[in-house]
């Protein structure tokens, strides 16, 4: 779309001129509207930031053209505002300035001024955000080279996701759990126009039902028990930047229907408050179950995933990009030995060779985790194979420490329980509360009271939590 400029004064003669002389002398195109209120919602809705510049006049009725720059300078700080008034008051000029305008201009105008003006704001403009994107890179924001399998595993992937940074369209990432989806999500932030705004990230799946709309769209002090004050919500907290909603197909559908509002009408509306609050967020969500088939099965709205999935990107797990192994080693010793101030051991060619050949079910997540474990417990350097094997098996469930407990054992030396899955993963709260309540049962003969005592729960809780 071409770059336009939007023009804001409520004297439809002078909307008219100002845009006969954009289009003649700087070949360029303009939105016109009559007050501040219109210019403002245009504004919110200018999702692919087309608009990049503001001419605006200081005098209106409803809202005043100074009232209308602070909101501007808030919402959108890098677009410059050309301020017009008819007044001679050189104190409305200094107000103007100070509250963030480029330029002053009074009426009547030279059309050389004002042309001259335009330009110059445009380029102050385009070097603005350069300088920014350059700091950024210098300041480490993440982008995709610094992504490890850009030249190789990735490469495919990233030539779409680098296409999709550029576009503001609503991206929805597939991959299996530990895939990365996260990190593929602040990429595409970190290359985007977005990139100094905020990325905000939510895990759906984390969020326990009744407070889904609160956490997301926000709440006004006293709008429920326990409101103590405002909350902005996360959709608020993203403004002028991006919204990554991990695990999307976690919703509750009672929030799907809230969510898919908020997408078509790009404003959210606060528990409590009985009004909508536009937004500029842009969204990026990921799962990693087949949403096609959740929608088939009446646990996810059709018309959210076709909100969602403009545009998908399905990443690799890892047993398919096993040419990043190496590097992914290698970055993932570095970083921990780091962060624990000790020198980095070597990998010996046979112990690569063997970590190449694991299946990593829970992908680089559990490499990650895995590399953790093989770092505490091994002290050779270089670590061979012969040590990663014995590392990664210590600790695993065999079935005869799986079996439950008569009283009169010795817990402690039969039944360790680990709170981690196969995958490396910390297991759910709500499952390593269940799996403990049913090895308590074990280890008292399903005496329901003594295991109650064990876990220093009230009988009735223990009850009821067993029957769910």
């Amino acid at each position: 779309m071409t770059d336009t400029i939007l023009i804001v004064d409520d004297d439809p003669m002078q909307l008219q001129m100002l845009s006969i002389l954009i289009r003649r002398k700087l070949s360029l195109d303009s939105i016109k509207c009559g007050n501040g209120h219109e210019a403002l919602k245009l504004l919110s809705q200018d999702t692919q930031r087309t608009i990049k510049l503001v001419i605006l006049d200081l005098n209106m009725p409803h809202i005043s053209g100074l009232d209308v720059l602070k909101e501007i300078t808030k919402t959108h700080p890098r677009l410059p505002v050309i301020m017009l008034t008819g007044s001679s008051d050189i104190q409305d000029a200094v107000t103007a300035l100070k509250c963030g305008a480029f330029d002053f201009i009074s009426k009547p105008y030279e059309a050389e001024r004002m042309a001259l003006t335009v330009k110059n704001a445009l380029k102050l403009s385009l070097l603005s955000n350069e300088v920014k994107r350059l700091k950024s890179t210098a300041e480490g924001a993440f982008t995709f080279d610094r992504m490890i399998g850009a030249e190789s595993g990735l490469k495919s992937v990233i030539n779409i996701g680098r296409k999709a940074a550029a576009s503001d369209i609503p991206v929805l990432i597939h991959g299996e759990t530990g895939t990365g989806k996260e990190v593929m999500a602040r990429a595409l932030h970190g290359e985007s126009p977005r990139a100094e705004e905020p990325f905000i990230a939510v895990n759906c799946g984390a969020i326990p039902a009744q407070l889904v709309e609160s956490t997301l769209f926000g709440h006004e002090k006293g709008a429920f028990t326990g409101a103590t004050e405002q909350a902005l919500g996360k959709f608020r907290e993203a403004q002028g930047g991006t919204i990554f909603l991990d695990e999307v197909g976690e919703l509750p559908l009672e929030a799907q229907v809230k969510l898919l509002r908020t997408l078509q009408q790009n404003e959210v509306e606060p528990v409590g408050a009985g009004k909508p609050v536009p937004i500029n967020v842009r969204v990026i969500s990921a799962t990693h179950k087949n949403l096609q088939n959740e929608v088939q099965n009446g646990t996810f709205r059709e018309d959210l995933f076709f909100r969602l999935n403009v545009l998908g990107i399905d990443l690799p797990p890892l047993r398919q990009r096993t040419q990043d192994i190496p590097a992914l080693v290698e970055h993932f010793i570095a970083r921990i030995c780091d962060i624990d101030d000790r020198p980095s051991p070597t990998i010996s060619p046979s112990a690569m060779s063997y970590l190449k050949q694991q299946p990593w079910d829970g992908n680089v997540r559990q490499l990650e985790n895995s590399l953790r474990k093989i770092l505490v417990l091994c002290d050779n350097d270089p670590i061979e194979d012969t040590d990663i094997k014995n590392v990664l098996h210590v600790g695993s469930a065999s079935p005869a420490s799986s079996a439950p407990q008569s009283a009169n054992q010795n817990p402690t030396h039969n039944s360790a329980y680990s709170i981690f899955t196969d995958k490396g993963e910390i297991k759910p709260l709500t499952q390593i509360e269940a799996e403990v309540m049913d090895l308590a049962l074990s280890m008292t003969d399903n005496n329901t009271t003594q295991a109650a005592k064990m876990l220093g729960m009230a009988k009735s809780t223990f009850y009821r939590k067993n029957a769910k």
